[in-house]
């Protein structure tokens, strides 16, 4: 670059000052665009688990913003798992029977903690040992 040409540049850059060349006022506007561009990939993520369409009082347009949902484990999917778990339980006590089952359960009581915690949740209780019943007796019908 000829020496006239550097000489120009380099007054017009000191003649803006804190203008557009200062380092400290794009340091500020490119910490401002991150800022603004991780809370636009927060509502974005938000708003994949499920929007709703609403009017904005003050501009009159209609806007979407992430459901508030509280949780994003719905009840039907820890229904679900809970009949299937039952049914689990029933499906082995009507297979082993009462006295073998029972045994089961005693053996994994005498373990480890996470056994012991097992051995509360394989319990028979007044569910499983009706719907094992009736599902007994239409096994024996047949």
């Amino acid at each position: 670059m000829p020496q006239f040409r550097r000489n120009l540049w380099v007054e017009m850059c000191s003649s803006v000052g804190a203008g557009f060349f200062n380092e400290a006022a794009m340091q500020d506007a490119l910490s401002s665009y991150h800022r603004r561009l991780e809370s636009v990939r927060r509502n974005h993520a938000r708003m994949a688990h499920g929007y709703v369409t609403k009017l904005d009082k003050r501009t009159g347009n209609f806007v979407q913003v992430p459901d508030k949902k509280t949780s994003r484990v719905s009840l039907k999917i820890i229904l679900w798992t809970a009949v299937l778990f039952v049914g689990f339980k029933v499906l082995l006590l009507t297979g082993l029977g009462a006295e073998a089952y029972n045994g089961h359960v005693a053996s994994l009581s005498q373990g480890t903690a996470y056994e012991r915690a097992g051995a509360w949740f394989m319990q028979i209780d007044p569910i499983t040992a009706q719907l094992s019943s009736l599902i007994s007796l239409g096994v024996s019908r047949h």
